[in-house]
Protein backbone atom coordinates (compact mmCIF):
# COMPACT_ATOMS: atom_id res chain seq x y z
CA UNK A 1 0.00 0.00 0.00
CA UNK A 2 1.25 3.39 -0.82
CA UNK A 3 -0.04 6.63 1.14
CA UNK A 4 0.14 9.83 0.91
CA UNK A 5 -1.74 12.90 2.56
CA UNK A 6 -1.64 16.49 1.42
CA UNK A 7 -3.97 19.34 2.67
CA UNK A 8 -4.68 22.22 0.47
CA UNK A 9 -6.32 25.27 2.60
CA UNK A 10 -9.54 26.92 2.07
CA UNK A 11 -11.47 24.16 -0.11
CA UNK A 12 -14.75 24.02 0.67
CA UNK A 13 -15.31 20.40 -0.43
CA UNK A 14 -15.19 17.46 1.79
CA UNK A 15 -11.80 15.90 2.10
CA UNK A 16 -11.78 12.17 1.08
CA UNK A 17 -9.93 9.04 2.01
CA UNK A 18 -9.32 8.05 -1.75
CA UNK A 19 -8.08 4.81 -3.23
CA UNK A 20 -6.86 4.05 -6.72
CA UNK A 21 -6.60 0.92 -7.98
CA UNK A 22 -4.79 0.31 -11.32
CA UNK A 23 -2.31 -1.88 -12.39
CA UNK A 24 -0.38 0.40 -15.01
CA UNK A 25 1.78 2.06 -12.07
CA UNK A 26 1.99 5.73 -14.24
CA UNK A 27 -1.51 5.94 -14.00
CA UNK A 28 -1.79 5.10 -10.12
CA UNK A 29 0.56 7.39 -9.83
CA UNK A 30 -0.32 9.86 -11.49
CA UNK A 31 -4.46 10.08 -10.68
CA UNK A 32 -3.01 9.69 -6.99
CA UNK A 33 -0.89 12.78 -7.47
CA UNK A 34 -4.07 14.56 -8.82
CA UNK A 35 -6.13 13.79 -5.91
CA UNK A 36 -4.12 14.69 -3.36
CA UNK A 37 -3.31 18.02 -5.24
CA UNK A 38 -7.04 18.68 -4.69
CA UNK A 39 -6.38 17.70 -0.56
CA UNK A 40 -7.80 14.25 -0.44
CA UNK A 41 -5.65 11.91 1.72
CA UNK A 42 -5.00 8.97 -1.13
CA UNK A 43 -3.48 5.45 -0.88
CA UNK A 44 -2.85 3.11 -4.34
CA UNK A 45 -2.48 -0.21 -5.18
CA UNK A 46 -1.57 -2.13 -8.29
CA UNK A 47 -3.28 -5.37 -8.33
CA UNK A 48 -6.56 -6.59 -6.69
CA UNK A 49 -5.53 -8.70 -3.77
CA UNK A 50 -3.49 -5.66 -2.55
CA UNK A 51 -5.98 -3.08 -3.17
CA UNK A 52 -8.26 -5.82 -0.83
CA UNK A 53 -5.78 -5.61 1.93
CA UNK A 54 -5.37 -2.25 1.71
CA UNK A 55 -8.94 -1.44 1.87
CA UNK A 56 -8.85 -3.80 5.16
CA UNK A 57 -6.45 -1.51 6.68
CA UNK A 58 -7.32 1.44 5.63
CA UNK A 59 -11.47 1.93 5.11
CA UNK A 60 -11.48 4.30 1.57
CA UNK A 61 -15.01 5.92 1.33
CA UNK A 62 -13.95 5.65 -1.96
CA UNK A 63 -12.31 3.64 -4.49
CA UNK A 64 -11.51 4.66 -8.36
CA UNK A 65 -11.26 0.91 -10.01
CA UNK A 66 -9.67 -0.33 -13.17
CA UNK A 67 -11.40 -3.18 -14.72
CA UNK A 68 -8.92 -4.81 -16.36
CA UNK A 69 -6.58 -5.59 -14.29
CA UNK A 70 -4.67 -9.32 -14.37
CA UNK A 71 -5.50 -12.16 -12.18
CA UNK A 72 -8.25 -10.77 -10.32
CA UNK A 73 -10.64 -8.38 -12.46
CA UNK A 74 -12.06 -5.35 -11.32
CA UNK A 75 -15.45 -6.65 -11.31
CA UNK A 76 -14.24 -9.36 -9.02
CA UNK A 77 -12.44 -6.59 -6.26
CA UNK A 78 -15.16 -4.67 -6.36
CA UNK A 79 -18.20 -7.71 -5.24
CA UNK A 80 -14.80 -8.49 -2.16
CA UNK A 81 -14.76 -5.16 -1.38
CA UNK A 82 -18.47 -5.09 -1.09
CA UNK A 83 -17.81 -8.22 1.40
CA UNK A 84 -15.63 -6.25 3.75
CA UNK A 85 -16.88 -4.25 7.08
CA UNK A 86 -14.06 -1.72 6.19
CA UNK A 87 -15.22 -1.01 3.03
CA UNK A 88 -18.98 -1.85 2.57
CA UNK A 89 -20.21 1.67 2.53
CA UNK A 90 -17.02 2.76 -0.08
CA UNK A 91 -18.23 4.82 -3.37
CA UNK A 92 -17.10 2.23 -6.26
CA UNK A 93 -15.92 4.00 -9.60
CA UNK A 94 -14.50 2.23 -12.21
CA UNK A 95 -12.30 4.08 -14.65
CA UNK A 96 -11.82 1.99 -17.13
CA UNK A 97 -11.24 1.48 -20.92
CA UNK A 98 -14.08 -0.63 -21.37
CA UNK A 99 -17.58 1.29 -22.28
CA UNK A 100 -19.78 -0.92 -23.83
CA UNK A 101 -23.16 -1.39 -22.34
CA UNK A 102 -22.43 -4.93 -21.33
CA UNK A 103 -19.77 -3.90 -19.12
CA UNK A 104 -21.37 -1.30 -17.51
CA UNK A 105 -23.91 -3.73 -16.85
CA UNK A 106 -21.41 -6.23 -15.29
CA UNK A 107 -19.92 -2.58 -13.40
CA UNK A 108 -23.27 -2.46 -11.46
CA UNK A 109 -23.55 -6.13 -11.15
CA UNK A 110 -20.57 -6.12 -8.91
CA UNK A 111 -21.90 -3.20 -7.01
CA UNK A 112 -19.68 -0.35 -8.84
CA UNK A 113 -21.65 3.10 -8.34
CA UNK A 114 -20.40 4.52 -11.32
CA UNK A 115 -18.40 3.58 -14.26
CA UNK A 116 -16.15 6.03 -16.25
CA UNK A 117 -14.22 5.46 -19.58
CA UNK A 118 -11.10 6.85 -19.91
CA UNK A 119 -9.50 9.13 -20.46
CA UNK A 120 -11.35 10.88 -18.02
CA UNK A 121 -11.22 14.68 -17.29
CA UNK A 122 -10.09 16.27 -14.35
CA UNK A 123 -13.00 18.59 -14.07
CA UNK A 124 -15.40 15.58 -14.47
CA UNK A 125 -13.56 13.88 -11.80
CA UNK A 126 -13.18 16.74 -9.23
CA UNK A 127 -17.06 16.87 -9.61
CA UNK A 128 -17.88 13.41 -9.37
CA UNK A 129 -15.51 13.64 -6.25
CA UNK A 130 -17.18 16.75 -4.70
CA UNK A 131 -21.07 15.06 -5.28
CA UNK A 132 -20.04 11.83 -3.28
CA UNK A 133 -22.65 10.79 -1.04
CA UNK A 134 -21.16 8.13 1.32
CA UNK A 135 -23.50 5.23 2.11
Amino acid sequence: MALARQETAGESAPKRRLLVVDDNRDAAESMSMLLQMWGHEVAFAYDGPSAIETAQQWGPEAVFLDIGLPGMDGYEVAERLRELPQAKGAVLIAITGYGQEDDRLRSRRAGIDHHLVKPVAPDALRSLIDSLQLH
